[in-house]
């Protein structure tokens, strides 16, 4: 599978461009604030319908304009596949496949397998569980349209449980049996989501170590810890024991969206006491295993974008990287890179087919 064809419409900085691809390696150069990594974010918006980099649709339209358009060519089986988001302001996004709107995104979510490794994945470290649970949610539903939606259903029923909460504290009321409803939804949905990621975090583990120790020449002994209350009790403990919390705070305080995970190196928060070198090697090595994973269930390798990560390696990891395209552990590949020379030095030396895009 890979992106022949790429056109874009006011979308940020960019009035309107064309690109036509290379099937191996696609590489954007240019200084920085050119454009390079809004490219790379075009290409996400196809395979997830929203943009990698800012969660607010409309502020991916140019400024001035009234709408942006993002259409790509895909071949996948061997067959084209074409898919265009679009966004008109005071409308909703539009997401297609082959002309035919999606009624709902997450039925998208999968088909366009792919991952980016980013200087923005640092926020997996430095920012609170969500950011972290987004990662889980996000590998697990490109193979699983089901968990998909049992999560979107559990992140609803949750939203009507906080409603009622809020309303029992207005009115100075409360109806036990009501919440009870929403309580034994939640207890099913989160039960199955707990064990989907649990089981996931198993066999996603060795697959993370296996990439750390490639990069770091097991220099480092590093840990991903799943936590989740769950591990504890059941949800209908968890919401029994906290009734009296959750109707002080007047929202669910307990659940699978509380779950994080905790990334250590020798049994210690790498956000604390792990150097900046030690923190990209951890990043590099869950980005590159959430890649093997997702090829591994698709039977597919995901398109793979490098934003601007160049700049960022020593020596040792650039080989790495470089090892792996030339064993065909990667499909097709888009690098955006602030140094020219650099990083057709770079691609050269994988002996792969290339097109370089100054910008």
């Amino acid at each position: 599978m890979y992106l022949k064809k790429l056109s874009l419409f006011n979308y940020k900085n960019i009035s309107e461009a064309t690109y036509d691809f290379d099937s191996k390696i696609n590489c954007f150069v240019g200084k920085n604030g050119i454009g390079k990594t809004n490219v790379l974010d075009a290409i996400y918006h196809l395979a997830y319908g929203k943009s990698y980099f800012n969660p607010l649709a409309i502020q991916n339209i140019k400024h001035g304009e009234e709408f942006f358009v993002v259409d790509g060519s895909f071949e996948k089986e061997e067959r084209p596949e074409q898919i265009v988001c679009s966004l008109k302001k005071g409308q909703k996004k539009i997401l297609k496949r082959n002309g035919k709107p999606y009624d709902k995104f997450s039925d998208h979510i999968g088909f366009i397998p792919l991952v980016i490794i980013s200087p923005s994945d640092q926020d997996l470290i430095i920012e609170g569980s969500e950011t972290r649970r987004k990662f889980i949610d996000s590998v697990i539903s490109q193979s699983d349209s089901y968990y998909l939606q049992q999560l979107i259903q559990y992140q609803k029923i949750t939203a009507q449980r906080n409603a009622l909460l809020k309303y029992f504290a207005l009115n100075h009321t409360f109806e036990k049996d009501t919440l009870a409803v929403y309580n034994e939804q939640l207890a099913v949905l989160g039960h199955a989501i707990f064990e989907k990621r649990k089981n996931f975090i198993a066999e996603f583990i060795p697959i993370f170590n296996e990439h750390h120790r490639a990069i770091t020449n097991a220099a480092e002994t590093v840990q991903i810890v799943y936590d989740s209350q769950l591990f504890e009790k059941n949800m209908a403990e968890l919401f029994e024991d906290n009734l009296a919390k959750d109707r002080a705070l007047q929202y669910t305080s307990v659940g699978v969206h509380k779950d994080d995970l905790s990334f250590e190196i020798d049994s210690h928060p790498i956000k604390k006491f792990g150097s900046q070198g030690q923190q990209k090697s951890f990043l590099i090595a869950l980005k590159l295993a959430q890649f093997e994973f997702i090829k591994k269930l698709n039977g597919v390798a995901p398109i793979l974008l490098f934003d601007d990560i160049f700049d960022k390696l020593d020596e040792t990891r650039v080989s790495k990287i470089i090892e792996m395209v030339n064993d065909e552990t990667f499909g097709q590949l888009f690098i955006s890179d602030t140094h020219p020379e650099r990083t057709e030095a770079i691609v050269k030396s994988t002996l792969q087919s290339y097109r370089i895009f100054q910008l």
